[in-house]
């Protein structure tokens, strides 16, 4: 490589403060430094680049014609390193970057939304990504790099990724208005393996889980419609097509539909953070984990 100049900023800062004030006693009472001081970082950048930048007389100093180019370039150089210096520190400060964060569905339409425009209204310049799915979508994206973090199940996490507990989702009953089963607080897996089911389709972790849990109380579920957005599978109870199993945190937009909670032992599972293993978060990125770990209580209601 060809050999560097070996300049710093502050050398850089003499060489614009004498060619601005046109004296090294005025540019040294900027800088304040002494004026020997001052001139030997010019000496210093004149031997560096082996021209002369000033011509020194008893009454002024003015750039020879190299001064002038190297001012023009010294000028930039600090220009650019203020604005990258700048531009760093709002990254460690949270301010600015993008944060990819995917979570399964249950969770982003339920306690997420308030606790994002929370941590949003401080960091404005932080552009958020936000990639609802199924648990397998966000371990994908996670272990595949495309998220920062992911908000999922926690069982059975594929090697590579890391997992923080935040809560237990407990998983509830939504019948439509006037149905036989809402008459009473709860009911039973019995009672809803009788009746069509909304479900999401079969390689859903939530599904596997309703379905091994009937397999095992002896019982087996009818499904009789699969969708993959809780809107439709909400909607489609609403219109009478038939019952459905859900977090309860997705039960936000149940309005007018009976919700009840399942029997015990019921059925829950752990929710959590899950991180790529050698993966250090940017600072925005960090900064969201540490608030979602307020994002559910030891067991989400």
């Amino acid at each position: 490589m060809e050999r560097i100049p070996d300049l710093g900023a502050k050398q850089l800062q003499a060489v614009l403060a004498v060619a601005g004030q046109g004296s090294f006693v005025a540019a040294a009472a900027v800088l304040r430094v002494s004026q020997p001081a001052l001139t030997r970082m010019i000496q210093r950048v004149e031997d560096v680049l082996g021209v002369a930048l000033f011509e020194r007389s008893t009454r002024r100093v003015a750039l020879t014609g190299a001064g002038r180019e190297f001012v023009a370039v010294a000028e930039r150089m600090l220009n650019d390193l203020r604005i990258a210096a700048r531009s760093l520190r709002e990254l460690a400060e949270e301010q600015r970057g993008q944060v990819i964060l995917a979570c399964i569905m249950s969770v982003a339409v339920g306690p997420l939304p308030r606790l994002l425009a929370e941590w949003r209204a401080t960091r404005p310049g932080v552009e958020l990504h936000l990639r609802e799915g199924v648990h397998g979508d966000v371990v994908e994206a996670v272990r595949g790099g495309v998220a920062d973090l992911g908000i999922t199940y926690l069982e059975a996490l594929p090697e590579g990724l890391e997992g923080e507990a935040l809560g237990e989702a407990v998983f509830r009953a939504v019948l439509p208005p006037g149905h036989r089963l809402a008459a009473a607080p709860q009911v039973t897996l019995a009672a809803l393996a009788a009746e069509p089911l909304i479900s999401f389709p079969a390689e859903a972790r939530t599904r596997r889980m309703l379905d091994g849990a009937a397999t095992a109380a002896g019982l087996s579920l009818r499904h009789a419609a699969t969708v993959t957005q809780f809107a439709t599978m909400l909607a489609l109870v609403r219109a009478g097509l038939g019952v459905a199993i859900i977090p309860a945190g997705a039960v936000a937009g149940a309005e007018g539909l009976a919700v009840r909670d399942l029997a015990p032992p019921g059925l829950r599972r752990t929710v959590g953070i899950v991180t790529l293993a050698e993966r250090d978060l940017a600072p925005a990125a960090a900064g969201l984990r540490m608030l979602l770990q307020g994002l559910m209580h030891p067991t989400q209601e």
